[in-house]
């Protein structure tokens, strides 16, 4: 295989968003090991050490943001891309999960079908199965949103959803974006979930046409509406190369040195917290306690570091003014400060001292 090796890390929980019952089963948690490769003849950056059969989704995974009005904002604004490219179009949602977004767009007055063989809620227009031809079901609009970053062979399963809808059909894809985890050095964005990690010109490559492509979430995520019919296997292309910054762990001495000696705070219990309370207790650094919006996560204790998870008022009633306070993402930054009554020291993780 021609890869060129990008990055590693060893011993990573294999779960960033798997809430547990007990600080014992948290520590316990199987982990896998990531080495990051570019494959030079697709250009496609993924997980070379990746293994899908230590995975297994359950009752127990929470990723479910929309508890936060900024998120919600982010949807309203995926809402509107919808409006520009599918208005009117039945719609089918792939991988819809617990179904947020599935009932959003129906309440939005949307004819949609959601697909997710592990979905556990009672909604009849979402089945508990696989998106296969057998089961009969096509539509005009495809959407798949933060599904294709944790498939293994994203290619075959892109073609598999093509075959199911006819061949026809377009689609909205939604993922976490490579391109912003680099420039910010968002070591913490880099986990064992994610098998993949995309650029937007790997979509331009995968697809013959593209009807519309960009930046959401603070850039954070990328998107991209595309024929379904146009779907090819991508060839690297010279133009699209990079350099992964070679300083890219710079940002745990810094975290570190800032930590050392403070009562800490994590404010954001998913996939970044889990992260990064992880590499901090590498380098020898408390984390007091977490503190997380979401009430599914709340009294459960999270995985790799053991810590509980706590709402703002019990996190905020441990802490004191000028605290620590580590925030996981930036886009939250303004609605933490008010919800916490700016009594503390903030400190936005992806975009310190850039």
């Amino acid at each position: 295989m021609n890869y060129r090796e990008l990055f590693k890390a060893e011993g990573l929980p294999v779960f960033q968003n798997k809430m547990f019952a007990s600080r014992a089963a948290a520590l316990g948690c199987p982990k896998g090991n990531v080495r990051l490769v570019q494959d030079m003849e697709t250009g496609l950056i993924f997980n070379a050490a990746f293994d899908d059969s230590l995975l297994e989704y359950d009752a127990d995974y929470q990723n479910e943001q929309a508890c936060s009005n900024v998120f919600q904002l982010h949807l309203e604004e995926v809402k509107a891309i919808i409006g520009r490219q599918f208005s009117g179009k039945p719609l089918i949602e792939v991988g819809c999960g617990k179904g947020y977004f599935l009932e959003y767009l129906h309440q939005a007055g949307y004819e949609i079908t959601g697909i997710d063989p592990a979905y556990e809620g009672n909604n009849p227009k979402v089945i508990k199965a696989r998106f296969e031809a057998s089961l009969g079901l096509s539509a005009e609009g495809i959407i798949l949103r933060h599904v294709l970053e944790h498939i293994s062979n994203p290619l075959d399963f892109l073609s598999a959803i093509a075959h199911a809808n006819g061949g026809k059909g377009q689609i909205y894809i939604e993922v976490p974006c490579f391109d912003w985890i680099c420039e910010h050095r968002a070591w913490f964005d880099i986990f064992y979930e994610h098998v993949n990690y995309f650029r937007l010109a790997d979509f331009h490559h995968m697809f013959g046409k593209v009807h519309e492509s960009g930046h959401v979430f603070g850039g954070q995520y990328l998107y991209v509406v595309a024929d379904m019919a146009t779907l090819t296997r991508p060839r690297f292309d010279q133009r699209d190369d990079f350099a992964f910054p070679a300083d890219f762990l710079s940002g745990i001495i810094r975290m570190a040195a800032i930590a050392k000696g403070k009562q800490n705070a994590i404010w954001g219990g998913a996939s970044k917290g889990v992260i990064f309370a992880l590499y901090m207790q590498r380098a020898g650094v408390d984390i007091d306690l977490v503190i997380d919006i979401n009430p599914a996560k709340q009294g459960r204790f999270m995985v790799g570091s053991g810590l509980e998870i706590l709402s703002p008022d019990a996190g905020m009633n441990m802490l004191q003014a000028g605290d620590n306070v580590f925030i996981m993402n930036s886009n939250y930054l303004q609605e933490i400060v008010a919800l916490s009554n700016n009594q503390f020291n903030y400190i936005p993780v992806d975009h310190y001292e850039l």
